[in-house]
């Protein structure tokens, strides 16, 4: 989408160079979302984060935990998340990603 709306930009692959901790927070700062958001449901509850680790999915709310689960699990993140300066969106829908390049 931002390729063919002629947006300049990086792709990140979070799994070959998973974000740090620092990296996290720093995404979550910006995040218009909540940092729930930021966690994959469908693969946080089909993981073993749940089961074997016994992670309560209560405690999401917390950015702190979604940074300390993330940091462990990086393929829980949901993407894309697209960045703008300092405003940062979880793109899906595809639909919220216009509004931010356009801001």
């Amino acid at each position: 989408m931002l390729q063919s709306a002629g947006v300049d930009h990086d792709v990140v692959l979070y799994l070959k160079n998973p974000p740090d901790r620092a990296a996290l927070e720093a995404l979550i700062a910006k995040l218009e979302d909540p940092p729930a958001d930021l966690v994959r449901r469908d693969a946080f509850f089909g993981s073993t984060v749940v089961g074997k680790e016994g992670f309560d999915p209560e405690t999401l709310s917390d950015p702190k935990v979604v940074v300390e689960l993330l940091v462990a699990h990086p393929r829980l993140m949901q993407r894309p998340v697209v960045v703008k300066g300092d405003k940062a969106v979880i793109g899906r829908p595809r639909e919220r990603v216009p509004a931010l390049i356009e801001s």
